[in-house]
């Protein structure tokens, strides 16, 4: 009798095939090093693995879904102050960067040709602003009664504007597909575990995948977002210290639904407006830098 196979002729499980984690790992720095690149405003290593015109295309597609769902506002007093926020912050956008490549050495910038701009107002009651890969952006009316003022809608906005330009929904593809390829190699690797042993194991590895990888980079591209974003803010002659208000009021609203942090995609709103207090500062002199009489 072979022996692989006990008495019952069943064959027995045995332990971990490291070799298929090897590899894993091994391609995985081979990914990582021919899809790296240099992330324009901040000068962040970060891993793409898609086109800009790959992206400008996904982005208007799934405008086009997210509008013909919705209910657009046309025209009208709001519309009007949305647009002049969203022009004001893309026309401070390739200053701001030139400001930044100038001063502190920065290679990557952004390819501003690529991007399609477009704003949208939508009427509901969600709290929300989004702006996607290639420059499509809606503002629900929700989050106008939180923001109450222009400086913090535009926080808001430049905080949306800064995940589009900074790459962030190719970057979370990107991770997303290592992930899965990860999954299917610690499956590939655990297959001669015993069964009950080799489901706990899977578990494990996907409770600290999520905890440990992917929420945690979500939280890291808010917490980019939230600088660039204000630094652009800024850049367009609006106050940066209404971050501040409008932070307290979003907390006040998610008071008592927001998860803890560590289960969140986002940071908590005290974390934020601790670190946007660290960051006054900067965005102040940036405002004197770019506004004549800035208050």
């Amino acid at each position: 009798m072979d022996a692989r196979f006990g008495m019952s002729g069943q064959r027995r499980r045995g332990g971990m095939r490291w070799w298929v984690l090897v590899l894993f790992a091994g391609y995985l720095g081979y990914y990582w090093l021919s899809h790296r690149h240099e992330a324009s405003f901040t000068g962040r290593a970060q891993m793409v693995d898609t086109t800009m015109d790959q992206e400008v295309a996904l982005g208007l597609q799934s405008f086009e879904q997210i509008l013909e769902q919705s209910q657009v506002l046309r025209s009208g007093e709001t519309v009007n102050d949305v647009r002049e926020i969203a022009r004001r912050l893309i026309d401070a956008g390739p200053k701001l960067e030139k400001y930044l490549v100038s001063t502190r050495g920065i290679v990557a910038t952004t390819p501003w040709d690529k991007f399609e701009w477009e704003v949208a107002v939508i009427d509901s009651d969600q709290a929300n602003a989004f702006c996607l890969p290639g420059g499509k952006m809606a503002v629900y009316t929700g989050i106008l009664p939180i923001a109450q003022n222009d400086d913090a809608l535009a926080i808001v906005m430049g905080h949306e504007i800064a995940h589009a330009v900074l790459r962030h929904g190719a970057e979370r593809m990107a991770q997303q597909k290592l992930v899965q390829l990860g999954s299917v190699a610690a499956g590939m690797s655990t297959s001669d575990m015993d069964a009950r042993q080799r489901q706990l194991l899977m578990a494990a590895i996907g409770v600290g995948t999520q905890y440990g990888l992917t929420l945690p980079f979500s939280r890291s591209h808010e917490t980019e977002a939230d600088h660039v974003g204000l630094m652009l803010a800024a850049a367009a002659c609006f106050d940066p210290s209404a971050s501040i208000g409008l932070w307290q009021r979003m907390g006040a609203e998610a008071a008592g639904n927001a998860p803890p942090e560590f289960m969140s995609t986002h940071p908590s709103s005290n974390k934020r407006i601790q670190r946007l207090q660290g960051w006054m500062d900067e965005a102040n002199q940036i405002r004197a830098q770019f506004c004549e009489n800035p208050q």
